[in-house]
């Protein structure tokens, strides 16, 4: 039997407003974008388009959904982005505007840093350390 992790819900706001985020400022692809009635969308981004698990983005309905929105996680890293390449990456974010939390640093699993995406959710955009 196989089985993966594809999705994970992340709730925002709006899903235009989402979708631009996701798309132009952390590069995500546009994976699903699919009215489902009555206001509601599947919309699903990803980081790479051929591997890993995507974000379904969820509009925020009622007040509990709203006050979830950055803080998932109760104020814990909620996501953890992973790079090839950490410096690229990390200036071309800053580049965009993404709001740094820490200066990058290098630990026993590899360099991060931790960022908020415009909704308030906490990143660790991380470069694991070469295998030894």
């Amino acid at each position: 039997m196989t089985r993966n992790l594809f999705l994970a819900t992340i709730v925002v706001p709006d899903y235009d407003r989402a979708i631009e985020y996701y798309r132009d400022i952390l590069g995500f692809t546009l994976a699903a974008d699919t009215p489902l009635g009555g206001g509601k969308r599947w919309v699903v981004v990803k980081p790479d388009e051929t591997n890993g698990a995507g974000l379904l983005l969820a509009k925020a309905k009622g007040d509990r959904q709203v006050q979830a929105i950055g803080n998932q996680t109760g104020g814990r890293v909620s996501f953890f982005l992973q790079t090839d390449d950490f410096d690229r990456d990390h200036a071309l974010y800053r580049s965009r505007g993404v709001e740094f939390m820490e200066e990058p640093r290098h630990e026993d699993y590899g360099t991060v840093a931790v960022f908020r995406d415009a909704f308030g959710n906490m990143w660790d955009l991380i470069e694991p350390a070469p295998s030894v």
